[in-house]
């Protein structure tokens, strides 16, 4: 099966992770993947909530621009809380999590701010997979000037979406792809391989276990191309550095 862009079924759209994408955050990243675009910043604070008294906290909030799609949007002001986008943060601000050592990190908090510049499909995955990386530049920030001992990260982390679309196991689809698809799935895993998240959802008909484990395999060998990009945007220094981290050496 050709699709509308011409990938092949297993095949990532184009993908380019910028690190540092503005002057003033702790962390920022710019990701695009096709024709959506995801600006991530990490934002570094002196305080945590009462209740992670003793360590860190990492949370995350989400918004599309009000012309980030073909309509304009509405933009969400105080008194006016859009679902769709709570979910997500939620979403991003627990994968997260999966992969921070809160021990590590002292009473801060590192706010994740992901705002979406353009909209084609897969916006929540690749805000994942972008803030991990301003993630990881914030806390080599506060490494460099010795806030903390060692890199706060267990892991690398990313994100992509699968499908079923007349029957084929596609990964990572676009606007037209995922509104006609049978079966959406928005998987998150640790560079190991290991499971984050799973959302899925049958759109249009029931799908099987097997079919299930063939859109996993796909999304996990997503994954791994997605965390080569991450590596490549963060630098070998910072590369070798959460190798270490993963490898349990600090």
């Amino acid at each position: 099966m050709l699709r509308p862009d011409g990938r092949k079924p297993g095949s990532l759209r184009p993908v380019k992770i910028t690190r540092s994408y503005l002057k003033y955050p702790e962390g920022s990243a710019l990701i695009t993947m096709g024709d959506t675009m995801v600006l991530c910043t990490a934002t570094l604070e002196d305080a945590v909530p009462p209740f992670r008294k003793g360590q860190g906290w990492v949370t995350a909030e989400y918004a599309m621009l009000p012309r980030s799609t073909e309509t304009r949007l509405l933009r969400e002001t105080r008194g006016r809380v859009n679902a769709r986008n709570l979910e997500i943060q939620r979403l991003i601000g627990r994968s997260l999590r999966g992969v921070v050592d809160f021990a590590a990190m002292g009473e801060r908090t590192i706010w994740l701010d992901c705002d979406v510049i353009q909209a084609d499909g897969g916006t929540r995955t690749a805000a994942v997979t972008g803030s991990f990386v301003a993630l990881a530049e914030a806390f080599l920030f506060m490494r460099e000037r010795e806030m903390v001992e060692r890199l706060p990260l267990t892991d690398y982390l990313a994100a992509v979406s699968v499908g079923l679309l007349e029957g084929e196991a596609l990964l990572d689809l676009n606007y037209r792809e995922d509104a006609a698809a049978a079966v959406d799935l928005n998987v998150i895993m640790n560079g190991s391989g290991g499971l984050i998240e799973i959302q899925g959802t049958a759109e249009k008909s029931a799908f099987d276990r097997e079919q299930l484990d063939l859109l996993l395999n796909l999304a996990s060998a997503g994954i791994e191309e997605l965390v080569l990009e991450q590596q490549a945007a963060l630098g070998e220094t910072a590369a070798g550095l959460i190798g270490a981290a993963r490898n349990g050496r600090r």
